[in-house]
This record gives structure tokens, C-alpha cells and sequence, in this order.
């Protein structure tokens, strides 16, 4: 570059040469919602979840349909919904061994249930585990009875990759038909990566296994311990930066909620950091550089 100086003053400011290309970085954010799951102010209610995430910006909720009564009742989450302008995006099954008495003890009416609660709701997505080992003609039908489902609704089941349990760096399989969802043959799969650090599988190479079905995200951290840590992302080893930032330039059209363990924090607030710290952790990743050549 050069200077040129004029006869009444400083020297201009420098011009480049005419054959130096000049690149500018913009940033694109992609159309992603970011929601909170209502599982993430646990031991706080289902209410809590909806009035924490409006005052700190998320998008929507995914409802953990468990024991609080109000996660069971359409109408309240309706009202909730309406009163704090925060839609809900999706709606978790009750899956979790603590739930088996939640919406009925059979599995398929819950999954009918969710699917008539997202329906209503107006959210998009049904998040589902794989069966227990022990539900033996539910896990036999499973593959099937999820296809079947999927094609009576344009609510996505969207079947979530789990882990084996361990004790004692013993393994037991207590999935069928297996943990690692990709295995077999679904419309639609949830990421979760703190299941990934737990089972200690490279996340990375099961998004890329998932490919287009890809349907729905559960950021979370973990490090690899036998236990199902749901740290905030970036506070364990797992790749919660890159996998959002791939999200964010490959065409992902689902929903990305923070599911994360926040039953140690000290108080309310203590916990809405938490919250906060982990939406803008997502955000900032799932804002994607995009090179643009200057004229």
C-alpha cells in the first residue's frame, strides 16, 4: 500500500493496490428455534420452565411429559403457553423409568397420547426413546410401530440415541433394539450429547450417520462418565461447538433444546445463569461465518 500527500496536508489514508481482492466476513444465522426443556429447572415445575424461558429469550419449550401433573395437562400448557408467549416445539414422551405409570402403562397409548398433545400444541416434534430390554413385544414391534405412527400425523417421532449402563465399567444393554439408534431404520432421530459422552461414542460420526434424518437436537455436555451428566455445553469434552456450527450450514431444519442438569445449582438464580450461559453458548455457535468477496 501507499501514501499520498497533499500540498495543504496530511497524508491521505492508504489505498490498496487495484489487484488485492478484498474479503469481508458476514455472519449468517440460520432459521433454528432454541428451546429449553422444562426437564432442565428440575426440581422447579413445568411453569417455572415457561416463565424462565421468556425472560431470557428462548424461542420456545420442549415439555417433559413426568410426574408434575401440569406436564400431563394439554389445557395448562396451553394457558402457560398463551400467558408467556413461548410456544411449545416439542413434547417429550414419558419414557424414563420413572414415568412407566405416566399417560398409561402402555407404551404405545403414551406415544399416541404425545402425538395428540404436539398436535394440539402445535409442536412439530415427539422426542422418544428406544425400548427397555424387558418391553419385549413393545422392542419387537418398535421400528415398525414408529413408522406406522410417523406416516398418520406431519408430527415428527423423532427416536433419541441413548447408551449402555454401567457399573462398576460393567456394561448392561438396557436398550432394544439397541442404544445407538442409527443402527436401524427411522423417519427421524434426536441427537443427545451427553447420551453420546456417556456412551462414549464419537458424536460427530453419529450426527454425520444420521445424515438428513437428523430431525431434533439435545445439547448437553458430558465427559464421558458412566453417568448422564447434562452439563452445560462447554463445560465437558464433547463437541457441542461443532456440531452446532455444522448444523448452522447444513441445512438442518429442526429445533436445538438445551436439556441440561441444573439440580445443583444453589438457588433460582444461580440456576437462571446456567440457562442463560447455556442459550448464549448456542447461539453464538449456530451463527455461521459466511466469506462474502469484496467489490
Amino acid at each position: 500500500m501507499t501514501n499520498t500527500t497533499t500540498a495543504d496536508g496530511p497524508p491521505r489514508h492508504p489505498t490498496a493496490p487495484r489487484n488485492l481482492s478484498l474479503v469481508v466476513e458476514s455472519v449468517r444465522v440460520p432459521d433454528v428455534k432454541v428451546a429449553l426443556s422444562t426437564a432442565s429447572v428440575y426440581p422447579e415445575s413445568t411453569a417455572t420452565a415457561f416463565e424462565i424461558a421468556a425472560r431470557l429469550g428462548y424461542d420456545g419449550v420442549e415439555v417433559m411429559v413426568w410426574n408434575d401433573p401440569v406436564s400431563q395437562d394439554i389445557e395448562a400448557l396451553r394457558r402457560l403457553s398463551d400467558y408467556h408467549g413461548i410456544p411449545v416445539l416439542a413434547v417429550h414422551a414419558p419414557c424414563l423409568l420413572i414415568t412407566q405409570r405416566v399417560w398409561s402403562t402402555d407404551p404405545w397409548t403414551k406415544l399416541q397420547r404425545a402425538r395428540r398433545a404436539a398436535e394440539k400444541l402445535g409442536a412439530s416434534t415427539v422426542v422418544v426413546h428406544p425400548p427397555f430390554r424387558w418391553q419385549r413385544q413393545y422392542a419387537r414391534d418398535f421400528v415398525s410401530g414408529i413408522w406406522r405412527m410417523a406416516d398418520e400425523t406431519d408430527v415428527r417421532f423423532a427416536v433419541e440415541n441413548m447408551y449402555p449402563w454401567r457399573y462398576r465399567e460393567r456394561e448392561m444393554l438396557a436398550y432394544a433394539p439397541d442404544w445407538d439408534v442409527t443402527k436401524e431404520d427411522y423417519r427421524h432421530f434426536t441427537i443427545d450429547l451427553s447420551h453420546a459422552a456417556t456412551a462414549r461414542t464419537d458424536a460427530l460420526q453419529m450426527v454425520d450417520r444420521m445424515g438428513d434424518r437428523l430431525g431434533h437436537v439435545h445439547l448437553a455436555d458430558g465427559r464421558g462418565s458412566a453417568k448422564d451428566e447434562h452439563l452445560v455445553p462447554g463445560r465437558g469434552s464433547q463437541p457441542c461447538a461443532e456440531v452446532l456450527e455444522r448444523l448452522a450450514t447444513s441445512g438442518f431444519d429442526g429445533h436445538v433444546v438445551l436439556e441440561v442438569n441444573t439440580r445443583r445449582a444453589m438457588s433460582s438464580a444461580e440456576r437462571e445463569s446456567d440457562l442463560a450461559e447455556a442459550l448464549a453458548f448456542t447461539r453464538l455457535h449456530l451463527a455461521s461465518p459466511v466469506r462474502v468477496p469484496g467489490r
